[in-house]
């Protein structure tokens, strides 16, 4: 079925949102006929209410029906209609649900005779049903026949319900016709208006992040088989959760009293995760760091390692001292490493095969991921086309198309980044913190470093102290390399040539494209230009930070 708006209008009711998942997978094959469900519709000449909602509105060639949903749990004593919600949040009505609609259904109904007459909407089927996806209705009443409902017992056929619930006000109505598709088509356009209008990109945006949780909701499955192990070896491309498994394991693994070291790969990743996980008994530090970390601890070796980026560790000298401080060691000591199957290592040393191979030989359970939690099907599919790079199936839903522009100078190229600025920012209520500039170069050398000191003010340049609060408040900006393993809402990827242009072994294309989680914009600049073509700037421009 036909969903308006195409997710579900903002809404506390967790039935209508279930009600809306079930609706969109209905009637959607060849042989039936289509149907329209509006989501949460405003009505303006409600009998009772200056101003009435519809939960869900059906419309099609079956006719023009009203749902109405009432979630958690509905009792009626001396007429009073008593609903409590999940939280135990109790509301009365002299009116029932079944009353509800009906009078929903007569004020949509006065709205409709006044814009395309009362001769043509008394021609169409109309009716109402109610869905109680909570509970178990079993009262029979004079105020509502059986065929007008269904309850949680027969939920999963909504469909056959639906059917039922059609031919139930057709057969009421013997002298209506089924509109014709001119109809259908004026009466949705008159329709949609009251509640839908262009989807912005911030509309997208939070569209985005309710997918990202669900789909988050299931990576986590593999925390079961992950923990069922004493030896893990987890892959998966950028943005196929890595991080946030890890960090889960951490709290299972340290609630069950073990004591666990994470080494980073960088200072900028410990910081940034010891301000967002507060994980008792796990012990974050770099590979340069561990030996003073671990006497801090009073911890001569670990319980179990836990290892996120693993490509960037693998090197002998890295291994040989990590395994000092495991019980164990990796031959037979309780670890976890996740890892990119792409190349996202440090472009300026490549990893030692023969370490990932090792690994593989001491038979550890291995987990690929291959769900990608945090981009659009968009982004997915212009780093695919252009690098060749697996970021793992399904996304999180389509989002704004992928913008790319080429500057044939810094100057120029600054000038598009102020002209993106303006656009993403002027697009919706996106926040200047949801922006991150990225690039390969500092700040100074960058094109960034390039704008208009208005426009420099309102930039924030990352570095690993102040990587612990980001987003900060304000645009952001950073090298490519250093926000390995960070993500924001809109990225936009500066001074780097077109990537036909990039190597597999340079993977600072691949670092940068994976980032954003809803929108990416890149700005070229032909192959023959690079840093040395880049005017430098003296460090007082690096403002604003």
């Amino acid at each position: 079925m036909k969903m308006i708006p195409p997710y579900p209008h903002e809404t506390g009711s967790m039935a209508e949102k279930r009600i809306f998942d079930r609706l969109r997978i209905i009637f959607n094959s060849p042989n039936d006929q289509p149907m329209t469900a509006f989501h949460s519709l405003s009505v303006t000449d409600h009998q009772k209410k200056r101003v009435g909602e519809i939960d869900f509105l059906l419309w099609g060639p079956p006719g023009l029906f009203v749902l109405e949903v009432k979630g958690g749990n509905v009792c009626c004593k001396k007429g009073i209609w008593t609903f409590e919600n999940r939280y135990g949040v109790k509301s009365s009505s002299g009116q029932g649900p079944f009353q509800q609609a009906e009078s929903a259904l007569q004020g949509l109904i006065t709205k409709l005779k006044k814009q395309f007459g009362s001769e043509t909407i008394s021609s169409i089927p109309i009716g109402y049903g109610v869905i109680f996806p909570d509970c178990q209705w079993q009262v029979d009443g004079a105020e509502w026949d059986n065929a007008v409902w269904v309850d949680a017992r027969r939920l999963n056929g909504i469909n056959h319900w639906l059917t039922a619930l059609f031919s139930y006000w057709q057969k009421r109505q013997p002298h209506t016709l089924e509109p014709d598709s001119n109809l259908v088509e004026k009466l949705s356009g008159f329709l949609r208006p009251q509640f839908e209008t262009v989807e912005t990109l911030f509309c997208r945006i939070c569209r985005n992040r309710e997918q990202r949780a669900i789909l988050t909701r299931d990576q986590m499955k593999f925390i079961d088989v992950i923990q069922a192990n004493k030896k893990i070896l987890c892959f998966g491309g950028a943005g196929t959760g890595k991080t946030l498994m890890a960090m889960e394991l951490a709290k299972l693994w340290t609630h069950e009293g073990e004591k666990v070291v994470m080494p980073c790969a960088s200072r900028w990743q410990k910081r940034y995760l010891e301000t967002r996980f507060l994980v008792p008994g796990l012990t974050l530090t770099t590979i340069q760091a561990i030996e003073v970390d671990a006497q801090r601890a009073g911890i001569c070796q670990f319980d179990a390692l836990i290892v996120d980026e693993g490509q960037d560790l693998f090197f002998r000298k890295d291994m040989e001292k990590l395994v000092r401080f495991i019980k164990g060691g990796l031959e037979e000591g309780h670890w976890a490493i996740f890892h990119d199957i792409n190349n996202q290592a440090d472009p300026s040393h490549s990893p030692e095969p023969e370490i990932l191979s090792f690994l593989e030989s001491l038979n550890p359970a291995r987990i690929p991921l291959k769900t990608n939690c945090r981009n659009t099907l968009n982004i997915i599919d212009q780093v695919k086309t252009c690098l060749g790079a697996d970021m793992g199936a399904k996304g999180i839903g389509q989002g704004p198309a992928v913008r790319q522009r080429i500057a044939d100078s810094p100057q120029k190229a600054a000038a598009i980044l102020t002209q993106e600025l303006t656009y993403i920012l002027d697009s919706g209520q996106i926040s200047a913190d949801s922006i991150t500039i990225l690039s390969p170069y500092s700040f100074d050398k960058s094109c960034a470093g390039l704008l208009d000191p208005e426009w420099r003010r309102q930039v924030c340049i990352l570095d690993d102290f102040a990587i612990r609060n980001f987003p900060p408040r304000q645009i952001s900006f950073s090298q490519i390399f250093h926000f390995k393993g960070f993500e924001n809402e809109v990225i936009i990827l500066v001074d780097l040539s077109f990537p036909k242009d990039q190597t597999p072994k340079h993977p600072l294309h691949y670092i940068g494209m994976s980032r954003p989680r809803t929108l990416l914009s890149m700005i070229f600049h032909p192959a023959s230009l690079g840093v040395k073509s880049l005017t430098p700037r003296t460090p007082s421009s690096q403002n604003g930070g």
